[in-house]
């Protein structure tokens, strides 16, 4: 039973910001257990590395440059997709930015925009393009990577927190909107040591895990993986409109 709720084999998923961090970590995982994929980001030739990988597990997969914070990229990348495959079952919005600041008055204007392009506006076009075809054909399941800034909002990342609470509102919208034959829920992720993380005071942040992260220290890359296969596939039927939380029991 378990082998058949995590097979995914037949199945196409498209992944954003799937060159590295979270998303190369999720990409990787679904091809171990089946799946087709689509690896974008803003970089070609980095989703052609992770591509590469993908393909010597046996699996296919389509490598896309797209700055999905571009609207008028998007469409470009789900016709790819879609050209390539003619499907896509799941799709995961991990592509996410949260560039750092001194204080709030230094937020530029373009600044703002782009933090809410990335976070907010790219996941919004791609689950009204993929989540439509989805609805229309056999379904499927989307997946959002929000963060914990999206429910307790933080200084120095204003914006991100922001578009990530919008991101948690347009995956309970949607999964209305495209039941029931897709399902949308939200990952919302605590801190993870990506390479993101090389910038941190890793000092100041470790001091700070030990009082406010009840596991007391940063997530692995690879802990995203068992909440994104769950959400994913069959394991998860009756869960939609959700956001579950992998934070290390932050707060």
């Amino acid at each position: 039973m378990t082998d058949q709720l995590f097979d995914f084999t037949g199945k196409v998923a498209l992944i954003t910001g799937g060159s590295r961090g979270l998303g190369k970590e999720m990409a990787l995982a679904l091809a171990e257990r089946g799946a087709d994929i689509i690896v974008t980001s803003r970089k070609k030739e980095a989703c052609d590395e992770v591509a590469g990988q993908i393909e010597k597990l046996g699996r296919k997969a389509l490598a896309y440059g797209c700055h999905v914070g571009h609207w008028d990229e998007i469409e470009g990348l789900v016709d790819a997709a879609y050209q390539k495959f003619g499907k896509v079952d799941i799709l995961i919005n991990n592509a996410g930015m949260s560039p750092l600041y001194d204080k709030v008055s230094d937020v530029t204007e373009a600044l703002f925009d782009k933090v809410v392009s990335v976070n907010l506006k790219g996941p919004f076009r791609l689950m009204a393009l993929i989540g439509e075809r989805m609805a229309e054909g056999d379904g499927g399941s989307i997946i959002n990577i929000s963060s914990t800034a999206s429910q307790n909002p933080s200084p120095n990342a204003e914006p991100y927190g922001a578009a990530k609470s919008g991101l948690n509102n347009l995956s309970r919208s949607f999964a209305y909107a495209f039941g029931p034959k897709v399902r949308v829920n939200s990952i919302v992720a605590g801190p993870f040591l990506t390479d993101i993380s090389e910038a941190w005071d890793m000092e100041q942040f470790e001091e700070r895990a030990r009082t406010r992260i009840a596991l007391n220290r940063g997530g692995q890359p690879n802990e995203i993986v068992g909440t994104a296969l769950y959400l994913a596939g069959d394991a998860s039927t009756f869960t939609t409109g959700g956001a579950i939380r992998v934070d290390g029991g932050a707060h």
